[in-house]
């Protein structure tokens, strides 16, 4: 009989080893559940590989090489394997940029140039490192080819595959590398360059052409230091990627038009006009005379700071590229035109007038010579330097010719009939003052060089006495022709009429000249001598006659021959009326141009005849005036008489534009004698 405390152990024990079993049973219970699920999930998965297992025995099979040889061929790939995920991880990287390339450059230039920078670097590396992984795989499928370890069309398929990315790497499609992010950066770059340039070109202000004297000092705002280091900074990175031209082309077309808008305020339409728009040079003479003044203001202000801009945002790309920008901006803004416009004047006709202008160009262009020089005498400049050149040549050929036939035209006009109203021939006004001012101090110095010019192209001397002697010798020929048309004139005392107003005019506007320092005072004393001695005889052969009509002869007041006397007096009268009327018709259309010599005429003419008229009329006025037909003799009063004979010799509006192209008339004759006027010798 077992002992009661042993067998109650025993049987705690054997429960205890129960609990514990049950346990254990739970838990595999519980670890063969989850291993259930995890095989019921991994079924599917099962499934997958299952079915890509026999694609992926499809692409072993044509591997029959040998454990060993597969093994030599692991190096080769590796190779391949390094530059291949280099170029995959810069790809990556290349994206990476795309969100900072694709913003607005103008909110941060630096970090965006800075960026794209990084982006080039990036694209290079690739394209150099494509090319060294194709090389690799190349070397692969020489050794997989050379060692039979595969199958030949799938060796034929991968030689077609490494052929296309070869034939792409050698065509440097960088754009399929980065899918056109880098030309879209550029893009912005150029944007930005534009922005820039517009937002600092503002046309020069300037209220009328009139004030260019005043804005002498003025010159256009040229960009901020900041914004030309910002522009440089773009030219870089846009030459780098040969977008050069591109900003070459935004620059010109910006600052071109900003040249043209400041231009266009001196209201330049007249540098457009045509040959067939303009009759002579004397109708555009005030637009020479504006051309030379915009000229130098355009040279020398805004054409001089384009200039210097242009060599301080391209100074880095080099002298040639600063001076073909600029050339474009001249042509491009309108600087052509002051040329043509010069062309078109010495391609008018000629007249004397015309010399003037001429020689006014050339003062222009050689006073900006210079300038022409530096700013237009470079090789991207030639357009402007053969243009100029043309102008220079024409303009120096033009006033040669016409200085060196003055003379011969002056003679010629000689067989032409003088004014019919005894004034100043055209002539004679245009060659006097043209002959002051080519002796005078403005235009001595430029004619001199013109014709000095003109002579060294034809290898001839000139010195200064020629011209001096030329203009003396076209002043003698201006006499000659007086003397001519003196005698032409049909009636007597309008050739005095007409001899006196050109003595005058002679004497009056050479007198105190350098023309007439070379004349000398003998000259002057003999045409003022003329001038007063056809002054006396146009009044002792017309009006000096007119009293004589007024005699007192037989005229007996007493009371028996009152009769007699009243019937004289209304003779005489009448006889006085119908001279007086005759010569007034005749004389109104006459002309003395000089003021000072028509009022002195006119008042020698009332003396002449307006006290004897009013003594007479006081005298013997009475006997008519009580008559019925008084009116028919008293005819003028004092007043009226006075009057009509101090407004005689009136210009009249309209002279004739040009002394060329007058026609002979029939009544010209050249053999009237006068001896009363002798060739006076040019001193």
């Amino acid at each position: 009989m077992a002992e009661p405390g042993r067998s109650d152990v025993n049987g705690d024990d054997m429960i205890g080893n129960l609990i514990a079993a049950r346990e254990s049973l739970k838990l595999s219970l519980e670890k063969s559940k989850a291993l259930g699920f995890a095989l019921e999930k991994a079924g599917p998965r099962l499934d997958e590989i299952n079915q890509r297992l026999p694609p992926l025995e499809a692409a072993v099979r044509p591997i029959r090489a040998d454990k060993e040889a597969l093994i030599d061929a692991g190096d080769h790939i590796n190779r391949a394997i390094g530059p291949a995920a280099a170029v995959l991880k810069v790809f990556d990287a290349v994206h990476g940029l795309e969100k900072s390339l694709l913003s607005d450059p103008r909110n941060n230039l630096p970090g965006y140039l800075s960026v794209l920078k990084r982006l080039e670097e990036a694209l290079r590396f690739m394209g150099d490192n494509c090319g060294l992984a194709i090389q690799w795989l190349e070397d692969i499928l020489d050794y997989l080819d050379d060692n039979v370890m595969a199958d030949e069309q799938h060796l034929l398929n991968l030689k077609k595959s490494l052929k296309g990315l070869s034939e792409l790497q050698s065509d440097g499609e960088k754009a399929r590398l980065d899918g056109g992010l880098l030309d879209a950066a550029l893009d912005k770059l150029e944007g930005e360059f534009r922005r820039l340039l517009t937002e600092h070109s503002v046309p020069l202000p300037m209220s009328s052409s009139s004030d260019l004297g005043e804005q002498a000092v003025i010159s256009p705002s040229l960009l901020p230091v900041s914004a030309i280091h910002k522009l440089q900074a773009i030219l870089g990175r846009l030459r780098t990627n040969n977008r050069l031209e591109k900003c070459i082309s935004i620059y010109v077309e910006v600052r071109s038009s900003n040249v043209r808008a400041s231009l266009k305020a001196l209201d330049l339409d007249y540098l457009e006009i045509s040959l067939a728009e303009f009759n002579d040079v004397q109708s555009i003479e005030g637009y020479i005379a504006h051309w030379d003044k915009h000229l130098e203001f355009a040279v020398k202000h805004l054409f001089e700071a384009e200039y210097k801009l242009c060599n301080d945002v391209f100074e880095r790309m080099g002298l040639d590229v600063c001076m073909g920008c600029f050339s474009k901006i001249a042509a491009q803004a309108g600087f052509l035109a002051f040329l043509q416009f010069g062309k078109t004047v010495t391609e008018s006709k000629k007249d004397p007038i015309k010399l003037l202008k001429l020689l006014d160009i050339f003062a222009s262009l050689n006073k900006l010579r210079l300038d022409f020089n530096r700013l237009f005498g470079g090789a991207a400049c030639m357009e402007i330097q053969n243009l100029t050149r043309d102008l220079i040549k024409r303009v120096i050929d033009g006033a040669a010719e016409i200085f060196w036939e003055l003379l011969v035209q002056v003679e010629l006009q000689r067989q032409i009939p003088p004014p019919p109203d005894g004034n100043i021939p055209i002539l004679v006004s245009i060659i006097t003052d043209h002959c002051n001012k080519l002796l005078g101090d403005d235009y001595k110095p430029i004619l001199n060089q013109v014709l000095l010019i003109h002579r060294s192209w034809k290898r001839e001397k000139f010195q200064e006495r020629i011209l001096v002697s030329e203009v003396l010798n076209i002043v003698k020929a201006i006499e000659l022709n007086l003397e001519t048309w003196t005698k032409a004139y049909e009636d007597p005392i309008l050739s005095n009429i007409f001899a006196m107003n050109n003595h005058y005019h002679l004497f009056k506007h050479l007198k105190g000249t350098k023309v007439g320092d070379l004349l000398g005072d003998s000259w002057f004393r003999e045409h003022e001598q003329y001038k007063d001695y056809y002054a006396t005889i146009f009044l002792r052969d017309s009006w000096g006659k007119l009293p004589g009509h007024l005699s007192r002869e037989g005229l007996i007041l007493f009371s028996g021959g009152r009769a007699t006397a009243r019937d004289l007096v209304k003779k005489r009268l009448k006889n006085f009326n119908e001279a007086f009327d005759e010569m007034y018709k005749r004389q109104s259309c006459w002309v003395v141009p000089d003021r000072a010599l028509r009022e002195k005429i006119c008042q020698q003419i009332v003396q002449a005849v307006v006290p004897v008229y009013r003594s007479y009329m006081q005298n013997y006025g009475p006997l008519v005036e009580q008559d019925g037909s008084s009116s028919k003799y008293a005819k003028y009063s004092v007043q009226t008489l006075e009057q009509m004979l101090s407004s005689l010799f009136l210009p009249k509006p309209g002279r004739y534009a040009s002394f060329k192209g007058r026609q002979l008339s029939d009544k010209f004759e050249n053999g009237i004698s006068d001896l009363r006027r002798t060739t006076s010798a040019v001193v």
